[in-house]
């Protein structure tokens, strides 16, 4: 049944693993031994599909209910498919057209529309809860900044990122700059600064007071000021996120539990939660990738009893935002998966690109 200690198991045990949790993803209900002895190819006697899934119970990757026979997916069994059955998650050439249709149409979008687009998508095509974490300026490139002095005294801070994304935000600094201070501060920040994230231009901005003590001395001690009162990561700079579908998991017969579907609710109605619970999920990789996270591999208590399929989505080679669904355990793992890569895999190629105008 198993091979050494790794618990990798033989072709049988992996065929009747993928099919009673192919059953059970179809019906939601406890598979029994004599289901699988009838959807068996190989013509199995019954008593040989109940050692088979008593072995697989007692190596953990099934449980039995309490009120049933059958037997249901663990989290251990779900996370063996995800890795180690599943071959294909690529998506249907139908899904591919309705997800280029509904995110681009006939007119480009802006980026608030895209990301509204796309989380609706996520939760459509999947039946789960659809997230989209915005475009953070803070860590895109700095293709070009100005500052406008405004008739209040305030001073308005313009920046136009690489990915074509312009933010404003007007701030008030103790020093009384003119018109042309200020186009003289931007100069020098594009001069000197464009092709950096504003993380980058920051830090090297520090670096450089520590050095330079003469005639740029000031201009630097400017744009920090303006840089930071502008650009730094406060609230008022915290990418959006965009949320879709919460209706969906309270009508999944997966979800009962009043208290728990609560918590649910309440984790997707807190932005900065859900941005940092996304970046947690995806993790570190610098790659285009998937991550998922099953039943209690969630370090949330309130999504302990649900999945979560992420990813990354870029500009280049620099991450600017993230995505993903989020649903009961018993989902389509494979169709779930295609779609959420293929999606953030658009949005790689539209920011890129630059194709996505500005709001």
């Amino acid at each position: 049944m198993i091979s050494g200690t790794t618990e990798i198991l033989d072709k049988r045990g992996r065929e009747m693993l993928a099919l009673l949790i192919k059953t059970h993803i179809a019906t939601g209900e406890p598979v029994g031994s004599r289901t699988i002895s009838k959807l068996t190819l190989e013509g199995l006697s019954a008593a040989t599909v109940r050692n088979i899934i008593s072995d697989l119970e007692e190596l953990g990757y099934l449980e039995q209910p309490h009120t049933s026979a059958g037997r249901v997916p663990s989290d251990k069994g779900y996370r063996f498919y995800v890795d180690h059955i599943l071959e294909k998650t690529s998506i249907s050439h139908t899904d591919e057209t309705v997800i280029q249709q509904a995110m681009f149409g006939d007119e480009w979008p802006n980026t608030d529309q895209l990301m509204s687009r796309t989380s609706h998508l996520l939760s459509q095509l999947s039946d789960s809860v659809g997230i989209v974490v915005s475009p953070s300026i803070a860590h895109d490139i700095i293709r070009h900044i100005d500052f406008v002095r405004l008739s209040d005294g305030k001073i308005l801070v313009i920046t136009v990122s690489r990915a074509g994304i312009v933010q404003d935000r007007s701030v008030r600094i103790d020093e009384d700059l003119t018109q042309d201070d200020l186009n003289r501060t931007a100069n020098y920040i594009n001069a000197n600064f464009s092709g950096l994230s504003l993380v980058a231009i920051r830090i090297e901005m520090m670096r450089r007071l520590s050095e330079e003590k003469a005639l740029y001395d000031r201009l630097l001690q400017n744009a920090m000021k303006l840089c930071e009162q502008g650009l730094s990561g406060t609230g008022q700079n915290q990418p959006d996120v965009f949320v879709e579908g919460a209706y969906n998991i309270v009508i999944k017969p997966d979800f009962t539990d009043a208290e728990r579907i609560r918590e649910l609710l309440k984790i997707f109605e807190e932005k900065s939660r859900l941005i940092k619970i996304l970046n947690e999920c995806v993790g570190d990789s610098d790659q285009p990738s998937v991550t998922i996270r099953i039943g209690a591999e969630n370090n949330i208590p309130g999504l302990r009893g649900c999945s979560m399929i992420t990813s990354y989505y870029y500009n280049g080679n620099a991450v600017i935002g993230s995505l993903g669904v989020v649903g009961p355990v018993r989902m389509e793992y494979a169709r779930t998966i295609g779609i959420v890569n293929y999606i953030a895999r658009q949005l790689d190629q539209a920011f890129s690109d630059s194709r996505v105008e500005s709001d």
